[in-house]
């Protein structure tokens, strides 16, 4: 019943009391003049919907005392009385004037209401208008309103109310980081060790200790052996007799192979005397990793005096689990960041995938080679490392949101416009930089729903199990 209809009737009502109550409502005519124009007045005079008579077909049965309860056909409540009729004419439109107080545009006729269903999804239909046990509406479903096979339509005022977002499925190339840890190691090819290969007394050392940084060249220790001091003599008097073309000859070849550094026989040539100790330098810069000599101490052949390191390039070795070392390739791009230097990051790329795994870890190691130019990376450092993956090939992509993973099968909203949605499955490929690789299911420049997946494709499942439910013949 319209608002102005039910208006009419308090009015009336409330007339009828003050100019008699019960008995004017047996006897009508004998209300006077002043309360019927009183009451023609309050209800909008002859002209008011209600004066004028129903037109239209007949397009719901309302109950008569004006409780919430209707039906599509003729009906009758507990106590007998028949429910109103209300036909079209007696539809209110939303600025609250009737249908046909002014011409209206030509419209389609209205759809006829096949049933109802319940608001909360569950599965229940009625056949006339009805409330759920909280209160809420039963949901019409008119006729024609199963659009295609598999497609929902959601009104624009829902789409804002439960964040609907879509965006277009786009070619892109797919760049899927691996991030593990790692730490940094000295390089092994830069690491040197100060010896002798003969018996010798250590007769000076100089003042550098483990971690000192030197230059090459630098002075390290003196020492005496008597081997070498024999040789030394032997090669001066090869070159006092010209030996071998004044070169020293085989006392040249023996210096070397007592492991005589170049500069001190350089050294012993141009003097021509041998010292009373050679002196070793440092054949490299770097840091001093260890330091074993002590002045007045006896080496034997092999001893390690000094063990060396050049620290300019230094080594990560990060460790990858075992599942993602098909996605590692040589000549990767990485990028590290030293837990120690917060804010700094290197980049380098994968020069080895070391070939073993560790069964006790089930990971293997990767080496990326960094330059260290400011001696800032030092060995056993941790870091975390990212690793790049994926080739550049493009490939049709949608965000990470836009895909229903159920661990079976996958499934992307389709945005088909004008309110409707079509859930389509899709089968899926790599995954990196918060998008989805889509091998089958979409095409690039289809507009697919990011936001608010799971509440369209409920929807889609309920429209679905209802169809399925209210076929054709069954439907009430």
């Amino acid at each position: 019943m319209s608002r102005v209809g039910r208006t009419s009737l308090v009015l009336i009502a409330i007339v009828a009391a003050g100019t008699g109550g019960y008995w004017a409502g047996q006897h009508g005519p004998a209300l006077s003049a002043a309360a019927w124009q009183q009451m023609l007045t309050l209800t909008g005079g002859p002209s008011s919907p209600m004066a004028s008579a129903a037109a239209g077909p007949v397009i719901y049965y309302r109950a008569p005392d004006g409780s919430p309860a209707y039906s599509a056909t003729p009906a009758r409540t507990a106590d007998g009385r028949d429910f109103v009729a209300v036909h079209a004419s007696e539809e209110v439109s939303f600025d609250g004037k009737p249908a046909d107080a002014a011409p209206a545009p030509a419209v389609a006729a209205p759809r006829p209401i096949l049933y109802y269903r319940n608001p909360m999804g569950l599965a229940d239909t009625s056949p006339v208008p009805k409330k759920d046990s909280m209160g809420m509406d039963y949901i019409p479903v008119h006729a024609g309103e199963g659009p295609e096979t598999g497609t929902v339509k959601v009104a624009a005022g829902r789409q804002q109310q439960t964040g609907v977002r879509t965006e277009i499925a786009a070619m892109r190339a797919l760049v899927r980081p691996v991030r593990v840890p790692g730490s940094v190691q000295l390089d092994e090819r830069r690491i040197s060790v100060v010896a002798t290969r003969s018996d010798a007394f250590i007769t000076k050392v100089s003042d550098v200790t483990t971690g000192d940084r030197i230059a090459r060249g630098e002075p390290l220790l003196q020492l005496y052996s008597p081997e070498i001091a024999a040789a030394g003599a032997q090669f001066l008097t090869e070159l006092g007799n010209g030996g071998r073309g004044g070169t020293g000859g085989g006392a040249r070849q023996r210096l070397e192979n007592l492991g005589v550094p170049p500069e001190a026989i350089a050294e012993l040539e141009r003097n021509r005397k041998v010292p009373p100790a050679m002196t070793w330098r440092a054949q490299r810069d770097g840091i001093v990793l260890q330091r074993n000599a002590t002045e007045g101490m006896k080496a034997a052949p092999g001893d390690i005096l000094f063990r060396l390191a050049d620290i300019s390039t230094v080594w990560v070795l990060a460790d990858v689990p075992e599942y993602q070392l098909g996605a590692i390739r040589p000549g990767a791009p990485a990028t590290v960041r030293i837990r120690s230097l917060p804010g700094r990051v290197f980049e380098g790329r994968i020069a080895l995938i070391y070939p073993e795994v560790v069964k006790e870890t089930r990971t293997a190691k990767v080496r990326i080679e960094l330059q260290n130019p400011e001696d800032l990376l030092l060995p056993d450092m941790y870091a975390d490392v990212d690793i790049a993956t994926g080739d550049a090939k493009e490939a049709v992509t949608v965000s990470d949101s836009a895909v229903i993973d159920t661990g079976t099968r996958q499934t992307v909203i389709l945005a088909r416009g004008d309110g409707r949605f079509e859930p389509r499955e899709v089968k899926v490929g790599a995954q990196g930089g918060g998008f989805v690789e889509i091998r089958d299911g979409v095409a690039a420049g289809d507009r697919v729903v990011t936001a608010a997946t799971f509440l369209i494709d409920a929807e889609s499942n309920l429209k679905a199990a209802l169809n399925g439910m209210t076929s054709p013949e069954a439907t009430p």
